[in-house]
């Protein structure tokens, strides 16, 4: 069908939750379809092994077989630029294009162009990370302009623990954040099973919550050219900007 659009998303090894989560916003969209290639991620931290984890070869081998399946788009579905600095992504994306000849995009980009196109300068924070991490985060957001001085976070370091907390942790964290008066929020991690909460907690807060999984397919879909707005039930970012 002409129609078509497939997604092409990187994936850490151990994320249990992106796949699960894009595969339930594309339900109801047939001809829109998402394809994953991994390479190894098991720990988010500041350590040697930790940032190793995010050299450009093997994201670059993932995908370039994610190529061979003729994807739209392509998107690192993970947030380590948040950390290791904005500058991160945009190289490996263009590295991806010179590569693959196929656009590229990320969950954070994607996450900041919506806080652009929205006006956002005081950011909420929420995220499994540690406190390190974490820091690393609130910093580069200041540098960019935006303060993320309103956060919550876990100090989680094993990447597959992310998935296993409870929705009504990630939502008291959300609630407290919310409390300091930010313009929106972003549960930011794509391990969270925290997507599915976007539309309740909006409506909750009257506050946007921009999940990084949500962004991460929000940008591939327009990138791709399909329109998100076909995506419903799972918070304002599909309906605006």
């Amino acid at each position: 069908m002409t129609d078509r659009k497939r997604l092409g998303m990187l994936t850490p090894s151990s994320n249990t939750a992106l796949e699960p989560l894009t595969a339930a916003m594309l339900h109801d969209l047939p001809n829109i379809t998402a394809h994953f290639g991994r390479f190894q991620v098991t720990e988010i931290s500041l350590s040697e092994y930790g940032l190793g984890q995010f050299q450009l070869e093997p994201m670059l081998a993932a995908a370039r077989m994610l190529a061979e399946a003729h994807v739209h788009v392509i998107c690192w579905n993970g947030t380590s630029s948040g950390w290791r600095g904005f500058d991160t992504d945009e190289e490996l994306c263009r590295q991806i294009t010179e590569e693959t000849g196929v656009p590229a995009t990320t969950s954070v980009l994607a996450l900041n162009d919506v806080l652009r196109d929205t006006g956002v300068e005081r950011l909420g924070l929420v995220t499994p990370y540690s406190q390190g991490v974490q820091d690393a985060i609130v910093a580069n957001y200041a540098r960019s302009g935006i303060d993320c001085s309103a956060e919550r976070h876990l100090d989680i370091e094993v990447n597959f623990d992310f998935a296993e907390v409870e929705e009504s942790v990630i939502e008291d964290m959300v609630r407290d954040v919310a409390k300091a008066g930010p313009q929106a929020i972003t549960t930011f991690s794509t391990n969270l099973k925290s997507a599915q909460l976007a539309e309740k907690l909006e409506a909750e807060m009257g506050l946007p919550v921009y999940d990084t999984v949500s962004t991460a397919l929000w940008k591939s879909m327009k990138m791709a050219g399909a329109d998100p707005a076909r995506v419903t039930g799972w918070g304002r970012l599909f309906r605006e900007p």
